[in-house]
Formats: C-alpha cells, structure tokens, sequence
C-alpha cells in the first residue's frame, strides 16, 4: 500500500490582523484568570462563614442574645408579679366571697380552654412581639396589684373595726376533714337518696362514722334543738348574731341545749343516723338573714385557696345527697 502524507496547512495571519488576534487571546485569558479568581473568593467566602460570623450575623446574634436577656429578666418579673398577685387576690376574695359574699369562685371549663387557646397564640407569636406583650401585661399587673393591695388595706381596716364580730363569722368545717373526703354531697340541685328525683339540698353532707364530734363553726348561741321524730333527725341550730345561723341534722347525741353559749370549736354533739337518712352522715347548713347560702364558702379558716378548690371539685362530683 501507498503511504498518503497528510500535509498539515498553515494557517498564515494576516500581518495586520495580528494585534486583533493577541488581544483576543489575552482577553480569553484574563477572563479565564477572573473566573477562577471568582471562584476561589466564593470559596474561601463560604469556608470563613463556616467558622466565623459575618458583620451583618454578629449584629444579629448579638440583637438576638440581648432580646433573649430581656425576655428573661421580664419573664421572671412577670412570674414574681403573678405569684403575689395571686396571693393578693386569693387574700382578697377569700375576704370579699365568704365575709361579705362576694361573686363565687369561676372554675368553668371555658375558662381554661380559653386560656389554652390564648398559649396555642403565644407560640405563633415573634420574640419581639413576646416581649412586648409581657411588658404590657407586666405593667397591667403592677397596676392591678396596687389596686389589690389598697382595696385589700381597706379591708383590713373594715375587720379590725368588726373586732369580736368576725368570730361569729362561720369559717370551719364542722366535722374533722383533713383530707378533705368526707363531703359527698354539696349545695344546689341533688338527686334525692328515696325519691330519685332532682330537689334543692340547701347544705352540704359529711358522710362520718356515727358518734364523730360535731363542732360549733362559730362562736354564738344555742337557739334551738329538736330531738323529735322529724325528716332532719336530732337537730341543733346555732345563732351567731350579724344574721348568721348553723344548723347540724341528723345527730346521735346532743352536748348543749337550748340557751347555751358556745365558742368556734366547741363539740356540740355526735353524728348519727336519726331522721329520714340514706346512711349515717352530718347535714349542714348556714344561713345569712333567712338566706341558705353554700357552707363551703365559710370554710376559709380552715382551708387554703388550693384545698378550696379541691374541694368545690370534690363536691361537684357527688350528685346525691344523704337526706
């Protein structure tokens, strides 16, 4: 076979497109250079943001921590503030509820879904908005406890000037209740233990062994007993003057008669089974100027805000009653 010779052609330039073709490959060249340049600054760029903050991010982070601080410092202020406030107002309408028969107590369900809602809306809020509200609310707060405490102040002034009075006040419960298990029926609306129908029980049941003491709720006067064959068994009826009046169904034993001086605390008599009773149990009611009103409201000596609670709870729980 023939060897072909392949002949390389020569590409000759122009003598005059010479310079147009250096500049062009210096151009090529310088744009190869900035490109890579580019490159090894976008590097280097994203390899110090991997260790070290940014002005712009230092700024931030620094912002960010001081807002943390703050909402700390107003946070903890406004857990001190809710803490007083609450002994405050718990002072307060233990005084107003049960001496002077303010509005009762509000343990609705809507209350605490609604305070649920109002978490779930603190969440979807900002850390600047959070902060803003606490130290609106913070303020409310202060606000509201200067209130407290004048109007709590007043209330001070208008007992001591009641002296020996408040002693006539019933504010214990009748029956040793320590563990507060005892009351199974609360006032209002019960079913009846022999009818099994819905009637008004204008008291609240202690459901104790018979022949457990029976204490005077307030200091007063025996105004009077029934020992006869009635639906409320053997009966005492305590005055304690300021239109207040305690009366005990359903007793075994009397300790005092008609006439008799007694004092807070004093046993007046036994427990017991008499009169029209599912079981043996301590009816008790009070009464203000002829009105029953719910005995538990009158255990404020004897219970703190948490046992109050616990116990309106306990009540509402029992729907019929012993008599």
């Amino acid at each position: 076979m023939a060897l072909r010779r392949k002949v390389k052609r020569e590409t000759r330039i122009a003598p005059w497109e010479e310079p147009r073709v250096r500049f062009r490959q210096k151009a090529v060249r310088l744009v190869i250079h900035l490109l890579g340049w580019i490159g090894i600054a976008v590097l280097f760029y994203v390899g110090f943001s991997l260790f070290f903050d940014t002005p712009l991010e230092y700024r931030m982070k620094n912002s960010t921590a001081a807002l943390r601080r703050e909402y700390e410092r107003l946070d903890a202020r406004y857990d001190s503030l809710e803490v007083v406030l609450a002994n405050v107002v718990e002072r307060d309408k233990n005084v107003f509820r049960l001496l002077f028969e303010s509005d009762p107590y509000d343990f609705d369900s809507e209350a605490i879904t609604a305070r649920w809602d109002s978490y779930e809306k603190l969440l979807s809020k900002t850390n600047k908005e959070l902060n803003a509200e606490l130290d609106t609310r913070t303020r409310s707060l202060e606000k509201k406890i200067r209130e407290l405490e004048f109007t709590y102040a007043d209330m001070e002034q208008k007992l001591h000037a009641a002296g020996d009075k408040v002693h006539s006040i019933p504010s214990i419960q009748p029956v040793i209740n320590k563990d507060l298990t005892l009351l199974t029926a609360s006032f209002g609306l019960r079913i009846h233990p022999f009818y099994k129908t819905l009637t008004p029980h204008m008291g609240v049941d202690y459901t104790v062994p018979e022949g457990s003491r029976v204490f005077a709720t307030a200091d007063g006067k025996v105004k009077d007993v029934s020992a006869r064959a009635t639906t409320s068994g053997i009966t005492v009826i305590l005055s304690h003057g300021n239109g207040y009046e305690t009366q005990y169904n359903h007793l075994s034993q009397l300790y005092v008669k008609k006439g008799d001086e007694v004092r807070r605390g004093d046993i007046i008599a036994l427990s017991g089974n008499t009169g029209l009773s599912l079981a043996p149990h301590l009816h008790y009611e009070v009464r203000h100027n002829d009105m029953r009103i719910d005995p538990i409201h009158y255990f404020f000596m004897e219970l703190s805000p948490s046992d109050y609670r616990r116990l309106m709870n306990i009540a509402r729980s029992g729907m019929q009653s012993f008599d």
